[in-house]
Parts: C-alpha cells; structure tokens; sequence
C-alpha cells in the first residue's frame, strides 16, 4: 500500500517535499515512480527512481527543478520540488514498479506500474 502526503497550496517560485510511504518489507526491490494529472489531462509521468536509489529520470518539464529520492530503510520515496510553476498543479501520484530482484528499469510509462498510491493535491498560485 501507497501513501502519498506533502501537497498544498504554494505561490509560483515556492516548493513542496513530497512523500510516499510503503507499507511491507519489499520496498527496496520496487522501483518507485511519481506522476501527476492535471484536470482534463491524461496522467503524465514526472519521475522515477530505480529500485537501489543508483538512477533517476525525469520528464523534461521538471528536470533541474524537481528532485526523487529515497529512503529504503524508511520504506518511503520523497520528491523535492523548486521553482514551481502554475502549470505544475496536479494530483501528484506515487506509484511502484517491480517486485525486482536483479536489474532495475526506470520505467516512465503508467502502465508499467503495478501499485498506486490515492494521491495528493499540488496547487500553484501565479
């Protein structure tokens, strides 16, 4: 189970710390993604980290603005967030790829993710 909390209302130029916790012992052979919806607007993805923490990727509208990490031992993803936009408001989704136990993917695509977390609310004010 997914558990996606740190969204609220900031002003343009601010930032927000997300996190996504998991519950169970298999965190780490997951590799944990973020995504997010805008109203009337399919799910996009945002960005990814793979399963040992070792590579990330992101969408190139959030590249050197956002930042995914995590922390296996805390069974829980952050996504550090600067600079935001208006066009950044979204319900933000954690989701997990895996259970993996030799390689690691980095998947960007929804449809490879296999858990999703209900979501949290980002909403920037211009």
């Amino acid at each position: 189970q997914l558990q996606a909390s740190g969204g609220g209302l900031v002003q343009a130029g601010g930032s927000l710390r997300l996190s996504c916790s998991a519950s169970g012992r298999t965190f780490s052979t997951y590799d944990m993604g973020w995504f997010r919806q805008a109203p009337g607007k399919e799910r996009e993805f945002v960005a990814v980290i793979t399963r040992s923490g070792a590579r990330t990727y992101y969408a190139d509208s959030v590249k050197g603005r956002f930042t995914v990490s995590r922390d296996n031992a805390k069974n829980t993803m952050y996504l550090q967030m600067i600079s935001l936009k208006p066009e950044d408001t979204a319900v933000y989704y954690c989701a997990a790829d895996g259970p993996y136990y030799l390689r690691e993917y980095g998947h960007t695509r929804a449809r490879e993710y296999d858990y999703w977390g209900q979501g949290t609310q980002v909403t920037v004010s211009s």
